[in-house]
């Protein structure tokens, strides 16, 4: 992989730093005017015996408060890098202040005054940090850049769970330079994410790493062709009913969930303990994405599946396991001859309305154009030739569901 400086790309990501300010003021009673908080003008002691805990990107400082009466916080003002300077504070009621935001693993100068309730500042001392490589650097410099079904997968960890955006560009031949992903922001321990909808050709990849102190690193690419990915034909796929399956309500039978048509009618269950049911796929594939139609007009489309996995089987004629669980089980869960491929959550409506009051185009969204899920640990999973669709959660709690449409992407396995 190759290290580029980011350039053109920072401008467009910087978030902006915030410094916040704390003022110090009251009114005295029945008066309008605002008078500092205390009258005491002594200037108070210096904050003593400071020792420094380097973290990444950061760095813990603890100190003896000063035995000033009027005493309120702590302030320690320091730079980040080159061009911002940030500023903390930490009451009185503490004896510790943290740091954070370093741009690199460096030594950098922290200044430390105590502040009275009359806003006077103490000397100021001086205290050297020596924060670790910072978390948004430490992420970015590990992701392994990877093939994936159309496109190419980004993983790597985040142990610290630090809020970070994950910024994906793809070279772009037609223009000579780089098309930007919309930006994936997360807070969790693992970085795993696939862009797709690229031709199986050579193709220039590229990531970098930005937090929320405005701090962006170099861009790592790489060069690699995306893995064939294709609908999966319809036309092959069948019912395979098994006991556990949901009865059918209104003659909307499960075979609509497949036939490649977004009119009525669709699947539609009657009240059961399990909302699932079962088809064979035709052929043993690689399952990459899945999209889900929900049911429209009018509000169907947010009374439909809020959550569901997919459930897969790599016999040729799977049995049904009869103590199957209502609730939801964890990605690699292996149920007699089914395992689960990945469980998913339709979003909220993208209007931001409730789901009972979805505007035409959250309506659309859910019903035409349908929600689109990339299946999750792909490589790992096996290629299989039979699909479990289950429901785990409606929009409105039913115990019954009704849907328009399954699409299926990924590759048949010769």
């Amino acid at each position: 992989m190759k290290k580029i400086n980011n350039g053109r790309y920072a401008l467009s990501i910087l978030y902006v730093p915030v410094l916040f300010i704390m003022l110090l003021t009251s009114c005295k009673k029945g008066e309008s005017s605002v008078e500092v908080v205390s009258n005491d003008k002594t200037k108070p002691g210096v904050v003593t015996n400071v020792k420094v805990e380097n973290l990444n990107g950061s760095a813990r400082i603890t100190y003896t408060l000063p035995s000033s009466q009027n005493l309120l916080y702590v302030l320690a003002t320091y730079n980040i890098n080159d061009k911002v300077v940030r500023q903390t504070k930490s009451s009185y009621y503490t004896d510790t202040i943290m740091v954070d935001g370093f741009a690199k693993a460096k030594e950098y100068t922290v200044t430390l005054n105590a502040v009275s309730r009359a806003n006077i500042m103490s000397d100021a001392i001086t205290v050297k940090v020596n924060p670790k490589i910072p978390n948004y650097l430490l992420i970015n410099d590990n992701l392994a850049i990877t093939p994936d079904f159309g496109g190419a997968n980004f993983y790597g960890f985040n142990p610290n769970k630090t809020p970070v955006a994950i910024h994906i560009l793809s070279y772009n031949d037609a223009t000579k330079g780089y098309d930007e992903q919309d930006p994936q922001y997360l807070s969790n321990d693992t970085v795993n994410i696939s862009v797709r909808g690229f031709s199986v050709k050579n193709t220039r990849f590229a990531v970098f790493t930005t937090d929320r102190f405005g701090n962006v690193s170099d861009t790592v690419t790489k060069e690699l062709t995306p893995l064939f990915e294709t609908q999966l034909d319809k036309t092959k796929f069948f019912t395979y009913h098994l006991g556990t399956d949901s009865p059918i309500g209104y003659g909307w039978e499960f075979k609509y969930f497949f036939d490649g048509s977004l009119g009525d009618p669709g699947w539609h269950t009657l009240s059961a303990p399990l909302k699932i049911g079962s088809f064979g796929i035709g052929q043993l594939s690689k399952i990459s994405r899945v999209v889900l139609y929900n049911r429209l007009p009018d509000i169907w489309g947010y009374q439909n599946s809020r959550q569901f996995t997919i459930w897969g089987s790599t016999k040729d004629n799977p049995a049904d396991y009869p103590s199957w669980p209502a609730s939801v089980t964890a990605v690699g869960t292996v149920l007699g001859d089914w395992i689960n491929l990945g469980n998913f959550v339709v979003p909220l409506p993208p209007s931001g309305a409730p789901p009972n009051q979805a505007t035409d185009a959250d309506k659309n969204t859910a019903g035409t154009n349908g929600f689109s899920f990339n299946m999750p640990n792909v490589s790992q999973m096996p290629a299989v030739k039979y699909v479990r669709f289950q429901c785990t959660q409606t929009w409105a709690g039913l115990d019954y569901v009704h849907a328009k449409e399954i699409t299926l992407f990924g590759a048949p396995v010769q």
